[in-house]
């Protein structure tokens, strides 16, 4: 879209209140409301915000920094408001001189695909967003109170949740999504949409538009929606699996129907640099304390570092559509991620497989479950990270991870983790009151 497209939608639709939009480094949404008046300054990239207060951005002696809006995300809020229609665009970041933000999520993803388009490919991703829905209390306090005791693919009146699930679908598809699939996940009150996959970009847009979507919907209902990857202990947690592929001269560049499994050197290829990578970049893709306590055995998340052309066990599957719907995907991500910097992260690994022509190891097709510690070191199968500081002593190590994130993203990320994890390691937990207040 131009400027003069925006200024004439929002003026046709009666909009009033625009949310300008963008995410922090540990990948929360945040805005800036302005009124119709203010949209064309907006659009001129003019409008300044205060960068230090925002969770790692910048210092407060280098606080100003400005909102330039992407043309292309305007949107109207489907949802009527008591006054006036809002609509949302989603912005970048850039410093007083100019210059893009280096510390930015979205820009982050922007170097990385750029990166890919140079070596000319184009990046496109299906991701398969879980999500929770919980009763909130007398005090309007979330509960851990499931609303319904239904399972995989249940219908009502067991899956009391369709309704919801039904206005977030309906509100999905008036902002511009085309889904796919909607239905119940294994654990009682856990749901997934799943959404046409896009270029790596629109896809981490869209993931952020989908989580305020499914959590203003809920909340309509009367519900809570949580993308905590696992809220309640013994049954499924939440992942997000993101399925990937890259393009070249607008064909399937995994797809090869004369190779072996159909899948081309290509393909092999970025699969091994996700298996190069795995351990490191659990820091993005899981990011927080309670995500490892998601990626545990059997609960169906995955654990081990292999990949398989069929069963689910591994870390990476290969789903048996082939043709222009060849795809990878990684299993491990959950919805806390950081959905810009999570696609990065995948995106620069299988590069790097490409770049150094990096060889996958033989698929396993047995279940890695119910290998013995002998059989997956004999197979050279390695786990992912059992904690967020394992995850971020990983990281520090990779030095491509760590030129993805960049000089700035890399302290502050790096940093936020470890004041969480430091913070989570002193608290006294439940557990521990429950094990020894009484007994020792």
């Amino acid at each position: 879209m131009t400027k003069q497209e925006v200024l004439q939608e929002a003026k046709e639709l009666g909009v009033e209140f625009i949310h300008l939009q963008f995410t922090d480094l540990v990948g929360v949404m945040k805005n800036l409301s302005i009124t119709i008046e203010q949209l064309e300054k907006a659009l001129d990239g003019e409008l300044m915000f205060d960068g230090s207060s925002i969770d790692g951005f910048v210092r407060i002696e280098e606080s100003d920094m400005y909102l330039r809006p992407d043309l292309n995300t305007f949107v109207v809020f489907p949802w009527k408001p008591q006054v006036g229609k809002e609509a949302r665009l989603i912005c970048d970041i850039y410093n007083p001189d100019g210059t893009a933000f280096e510390g930015s999520p979205r820009q982050i993803l922007k170097k990385i695909v750029k990166e890919a388009e140079d070596m000319g490919y184009t990046m496109f991703v299906g991701p398969e967003c879980e999500f929770f829905l919980f009763e909130i209390g007398e005090d309007g306090a979330p509960t851990l109170k499931t609303h319904d005791n239904a399972g995989y693919f249940d219908l009502a009146p067991v899956d009391l949740g369709e309704s919801a699930r039904r206005d977030m679908v309906i509100t999905l598809k008036e902002m511009g999504f085309e889904i796919e699939a909607s239905h119940h996940e294994v654990a009682p009150g856990q749901h997934e949409i799943d959404f046409k996959y896009a270029d790596a970009l629109k896809a981490a847009d869209d993931i952020m538009t989908f989580k305020m979507v499914v959590r203003t919907i809920a909340q309509r209902h009367g519900l809570h929606a949580t993308f905590m990857p696992k809220p309640i202990f013994g049954i499924n947690g939440s992942g997000m699996h993101i399925n990937q592929s890259l393009f070249k001269d607008g064909e399937n560049a995994f797809y090869d129907k004369n190779a072996k499994y159909q899948l081309s050197e290509t393909a092999i290829q970025y699969t091994a640099g996700l298996i190069k990578h795995a351990r490191s970049m659990a820091a993005l893709t899981n990011p927080t304390v309670n995500s490892y306590k998601r990626l545990v055995p059997g609960y169906e998340a995955p654990v081990y570092i292999a990949w398989s052309p069929k069963n689910r066990s591994p870390l990476i599957r290969i789903p048996a559509k082939r043709g222009a719907s060849t795809r990878v995907e990684m299993r491990n991500p959950d919805p806390s991620a950081n959905p810009y910097l999570a696609l990065a992260a995948n995106l620069a690994a299988g590069l790097d497989g490409i770049k150094n022509n990096l060889q996958a190891p033989e698929p396993v097709f047995s279940n890695v479950y119910e290998m013995t510690a002998d059989e997956k070191y004999d197979k050279d199968i390695e786990s992912l990270p059992g904690t967020l500081i394992e995850a971020i002593e990983e990281l520090k190590k990779d030095e491509l991870m760590m030129k993805v994130l960049g000089d700035h993203a890399k302290v502050k990320y790096v940093g936020a983790k470890l004041r969480e994890w430091n913070e989570y390691s002193t608290k006294v937990s439940q557990w521990e009151l429950d094990q020894y207040l009484t007994s020792i």
